[in-house]
């Protein structure tokens, strides 16, 4: 108990700095967890968005209690102890740089890297496992379309389609499905809902566990009908 206490003081500059980054993760993982809740359609789909959501709140509430708690000893509590209590205390120097850290760079290489692809249009197609073969990258397409391809992959648990305008990262979905298909139709789309121009296609495939794999996306031209 004594060790703690006097890490909490020693290090108090520390403890505020990796809450402050744990707080900003933690509560950018909650927003992205509940918009993908909110825009979830299907059951399966809701069912582990709102695990994910749990466990993001899980993950806030624990930053929170654990800076309230740093926040309690720093101002309350050991300003009160004797300063006999810190005097075997060695001096730290709280801007030096831990060593053995990964720093954020470093961190996010992993997820910039460019993902497979097929053929220069398509983005993190599988063959045999996650593709899209209808309509083909870079098809002008009008009114309502067949949506054709392949979702197979081990531990299958779900799979949706989804548009977003060209360079866009905000998805749409348009409909899901529960069945293995191989070289199939995947759905039906009407894209009279949507502005004629360029847009992005993908196909994602989620496992039993609730793990997203890497999306297959296709551009194409949408046509006023």
């Amino acid at each position: 108990m004594v060790n703690l206490v006097r890490a909490l003081a020693d290090y108090e500059t520390a403890i505020y700095i990796v809450l402050a980054i744990g707080g900003l993760l933690a509560f950018r993982w909650l927003w992205v967890s509940w918009r993908e809740w909110q825009m979830s359609v299907y059951k399966l789909e809701r069912e582990f968005a709102m695990r994910r959501l749990s466990q993001a709140v899980t993950i806030s509430v624990l930053v929170v209690v654990l800076f309230c708690v740093e926040f309690t000893m720093a101002f309350f509590v050991i300003p009160g102890l004797p300063a006999s209590f810190f005097a075997s205390t060695p001096t730290m120097d709280v801007l030096a740089q831990p060593q053995g850290t990964l720093s954020p760079e470093m961190l996010t290489q992993g997820a910039a890297a460019p993902q497979p692809a097929v053929s220069a249009n398509m983005q993190g197609c599988v063959p045999d496992q996650i593709m899209i073969t209808s309509p083909k990258p870079g098809d002008e397409v009008k009114g309502k379309i067949e949506i054709k391809g392949t979702v197979n992959i081990p531990n299958f648990g779900f799979y949706k389609y989804e548009v977003a305008l060209r360079g866009s990262d905000t998805w749409a979905t348009i409909l899901a499905g529960t069945e293995v298909k191989v070289n199939d139709v995947l759905g039906q789309w009407d894209t009279t809902a949507l502005t004629p121009g360029d847009y992005q296609l993908r196909v994602v495939v989620t496992d039993n566990q609730g793990v997203a794999q890497t999306p297959c996306v296709i551009p194409i031209r949408i046509l006023a009908p």
